[in-house]
This record gives structure tokens, C-alpha cells and sequence, in this order.
């Protein structure tokens, strides 16, 4: 092997070297030109939708949390209603109870009246019946009685009465 050819040897050598260094700066230029802003910017992309992600996570735990409020709310809104339906109700079976009450009271009330004057009235027709029946035993028997003076006595007794207002 000649000195030229050792030359050449380490010229080839050397431009293999030079070569593979260039085409490691090219390759490492690229890598940071076009590769690392599209890794960067991937990373981002996927830290935004990450960050999205636990937001839109946050806004449904509190509106979970807030829809857990209002249907405790709404529990107890129920419950109020409840309860106050069933005071209502409480309230009007003690009115119509009392209204029933009253309404009974008074239908005994008036019961009682008639009674009364059903009472009344049968008395009177027990009494005229009376009267008639006297007055016909004593027209029955009065003609054999009552004589003139008798009956003079008793018409002037009458006519006295009535004169001083004894009807």
C-alpha cells in the first residue's frame, strides 16, 4: 500500500466521518426544526384536551353537587307539602266533623221542637176529644139534671164571667 493510497484510505475515511457527522447535524436540526415543535405542540394539544377534560369534569361534579342540593331541596319541599296537605286534610275533617256535629245538634234541636209540638198538638186533640166526649155524655144526661132554675143559674154564672173578662 502506497502513501497515496493510505491517503486516500484516510480521506474516505474521514468524509465517511464528516458525513456521518453532517448527516447527524442535519438529522439533529430537523429533529429540533420540524420533530420536537410537532411533539411540543402534540404535547399541548393533549394538555389542553386534559385540562378541558378536568374541567368539563369539575363543572359536572358541581352541577352533580347542585342537582344533589335541589333534589334535597326538593325533598324537602315534598315534605313540607306533605305535611302541610295533611294539616289541611286534619283541618277539614276536624270542620266537617264540627259542621256534622252542629248540623246533628240542630236536626235533634229541631226534632226535639217537633216532638214538642207534636206533643202539644196531641194533647189539644186529647183534650177536644175530651170536651166533646163530656159535652155529648153531658147533653146526654144534662136535660134530666138541669132544671130551669139550674139552668138559669148557670147562664147568669156565664154572663157574669165574661162580664168581668174570666172567659
Amino acid at each position: 500500500m502506497t502513501a497515496e493510497d493510505a491517503f486516500f484510505e484516510t480521506v474516505a475515511l474521514w468524509s465517511q466521518v464528516a458525513g456521518a457527522i453532517v448527516f447527524l447535524v442535519a438529522l439533529i436540526l430537523l429533529f429540533r426544526k420540524y420533530l420536537i415543535p410537532a411533539v411540543v405542540a402534540n404535547e399541548q394539544a393533549r394538555n389542553a384536551e386534559i385540562v378541558d377534560a378536568e374541567k368539563r369534569l369539575a363543572r359536572m361534579r358541581a352541577d352533580a353537587a347542585k342537582a344533589r342540593v335541589e333534589v334535597e331541596t326538593a325533598d324537602r319541599d315534598a315534605a313540607e307539602i306533605l305535611a302541610r296537605v295533611e294539616r289541611v286534610i286534619e283541618r277539614d275533617r276536624e270542620h266537617t266533623l264540627a259542621e256534622a256535629k252542629a248540623e246533628g245538634d240542630r236536626l235533634v234541636r229541631n226534632a226535639e221542637g217537633e216532638l214538642e209540638r207534636a206533643r202539644l198538638v196531641a194533647r189539644d186533640r186529647l183534650r177536644i176529644e175530651f170536651i166533646e166526649k163530656a159535652l155529648a155524655q153531658a147533653r146526654a144526661e144534662a136535660p134530666a139534671r138541669v132544671d130551669a132554675a139550674m139552668n138559669a143559674a148557670l147562664v147568669k154564672r156565664t154572663v157574669d164571667d165574661l162580664a168581668r173578662g174570666n172567659a
